[in-house]
């Protein structure tokens, strides 16, 4: 591409921050951040058609519902929509009381006033100020110097005392945003931020605080952004007494990582919306963050058990989608077709069945999908033409009952592939048992054995044997014939040479199983035979009576070797 030496590293401000990597040390993430949702605000804003009064209402409501604590309800003095969204929160008393709202002001005087008229009869909220403090901010749009920018936040911080001495009867947390944290010098937001936390706390030594460190644009990689928020935290003034937030944005694809990174390196606070949702690139992705802390055996604080109804919920009050791709929601993110995958994955879900295993560590599966409401019949294992045979399998066992026997299971996947191929299409449960049924299962034509009657002998051969009388229908011709053997199957296969036609065939494999638990249920068998040229055929028997059952399987799998043509007297 051209151009690219525009871009070179460093076009951000030089950090200061060499010294501080002390969150390199850390391996994961102990305990989680606060939340704050700003989906009503930075969401909302991000939409082409953004969200009726009807719709924020029901937004918050369910925010509140997956846990939230902290939700940014929007900008109420720039928004009629906004103000009256929270006056309606406030005045149908819809804001339970372990949930702080937050509203957004510039450094404005009748902005200010504003927003602190609105939030009238609240018994708890956060007011957070901000105002840009990047080098390109500064030398482009509002052109000016530090020392002005400085003062245009002191100028609302001390606003903001003056303005919530008047409504002692509301709990103000109040909070600060240099805007463009990371295009601003590191020691120049550290400036900024200790003028404002002295103006607030000299005016209220109790007051709580929060400073939010956006990364209004993301810049630079996620350590330097880790380095810049372990600076800030070990050198704000009144620091056991205000917590430190990062908002990071998603403008190189990192925003996850750059959070992760910030909270080892010393944040308190999350501010972030589920899906990521924002202007531009968006925000960080809050859904994913709290999982990937769930994957870690940490308690997020955040419901997302149900992630099928996570996703409806957004698509709804949005209008966006969740790609089928995206981390723990997306509708593939458990899907696998690959044939090694679906084997791994198989055989760790039986492992850990086996042996009732409570700690998760089944292959290519980072949680279990049960966990966020997802089901391993429709979620896990799917059939295309890249599947495997143990996908099928698992497909076969988990929805139907069938446990395919190893040896059939290269067969069996290749036909199933085969036919997924040809179709260019993803076979769902109920296909994939169709071409199982309709090749494998109580095949009776040409051949069909209609009755069987087995009566036991203990002198055949010094060995326990059988004689069987059986019906049996060999193209469209009825015969009665009967054989002895030393098992069942081994007489049925006499009865079968006194007909008119050749059965060559020799006995490989017979297993047998219940469909299910229960007493009534019928019972499956396999049975594998092989003629002279060395070639192996398959068949499956269903039936109640588990002989019976035996029976069907060789009839099925000789009418696999036989066809219609083949018989001739």
């Amino acid at each position: 591409m051209r151009n690219y030496d525009r871009y070179e590293v460093g076009y951000f401000p030089p950090q200061p921050v060499t010294d501080y990597q002390e969150w390199v040390k850390k391996d994961h993430i102990e305990t989680a951040p606060r939340w704050c949702s700003v989906d009503l605000r930075d969401g909302n804003q991000a939409l082409i058609v953004p969200m009726s009064l009807q719709e924020k209402v029901e937004f918050f409501d369910y925010l509140v519902k997956l846990g939230f604590k902290e939700i940014e309800v929007g900008f109420p003095a720039a928004s009629e929509t906004e103000y009256a969204f929270l006056r309606k929160l406030v005045d149908d008393n819809m804001v339970p009381d372990d949930v702080m709202i937050q509203v957004l002001t510039q450094s404005r005087k009748h902005i200010i006033k504003k927003t602190f008229d609105s939030l009238i009869g609240v018994k708890k909220a956060v007011v957070h100020l901000y105002n840009s403090t990047s080098v390109a901010q500064r030398e482009q749009v509002f052109r000016k110097e530090k020392p002005e920018i400085i003062q245009i936040a002191l100028d609302g911080a001390y606003l903001m005392n003056e303005f919530a001495a008047k409504y002692p009867e509301t709990d103000f947390t109040f909070e600060y945003s240099p805007e463009s944290f990371t295009g601003t010098e590191v020691d120049f937001a550290l400036e900024i931020c200790n003028a404002v936390i002295d103006v607030w706390k000299e005016a209220d030594p109790t007051r709580k605080i929060i400073i939010n460190l956006p990364s209004t644009v993301e810049m630079s990689m996620p350590h330097v952004y880790a380095s810049q928020i372990e600076y800030m935290s070990k050198n704000l003034h009144y620091r056991e007494d205000v917590a430190v937030s990062v908002h990071p944005h998603n403008d190189r694809g990192t925003a996850v990582a750059a959070a992760e990174l910030g909270v080892l390196a010393g944040a308190d606070r999350v501010e972030g919306t589920l899906f990521g949702n924002g202007e531009r690139t968006g925000n960080v992705d809050i859904v994913t963050l709290a999982m990937n802390m769930f994957s870690h055996g940490v308690i997020s604080g955040l419901n997302f058990s149900n992630m099928p109804e996570v996703v409806e919920m957004y698509e709804k009050y949005t209008d966006m989608e969740v790609p089928p791709r995206q981390p723990y929601s997306g509708k593939l993110v458990f899907a696998a077709f690959s044939g090694s995958h679906q084997d791994a994955i198989s055989k760790g879900m039986r492992f850990h069945k086996e042996r009732e295993l409570r700690n998760w560590s089944v292959p290519y599966l980072l949680i279990d999908p049960k966990d966020v409401g997802r089901e391993y019949e429709a979620d896990v294992i799917r059939i295309n033409s890249q599947s495997g045979k143990g996908g099928i399998a698992h497909i076969l066992e988990q929805n139907f009952g069938y446990s395919i026997p190893k040896d059939m299971r290269e067969e069996l996947g290749y036909m199933v592939k085969d036919i997924s191929d040809k179709a260019h299409k993803e076979l769902s449960p109920a296909e994939v048992y169709q071409i199982f049924a309709r090749e494998y299962v109580n095949v009776f034509d040409p051949i069909d054995i209609t009755d069987a009657t087995f009566r036991k002998v203990s002198d055949y051969k010094s060995n326990d044997g059988y004689i069987v009388n059986i019906k049996v229908r060999i193209a469209e011709k009825e015969y009665d014939l009967e054989g002895v053997g030393n098992g069942r199957l081994d007489a049925v296969r006499k009865a079968l040479k006194q007909s008119p036609y050749a059965f060559d065939y020799k006995f490989i494999t017979y297993t047998e199983h219940s469909l299910s638990e229960e007493s009534t249920s019928k019972a499956a068998s396999y049975v594998c035979i092989e003629d002279t040229d060395g070639n192996r055929f398959w068949g499956v028997g269903l039936h109640e009576d588990i002989i019976l059952s035996s029976v069907n399987a060789l009839v099925s799998a000789l009418n696999r070797q036989n066809k219609k043509d083949h018989f001739v007297e």
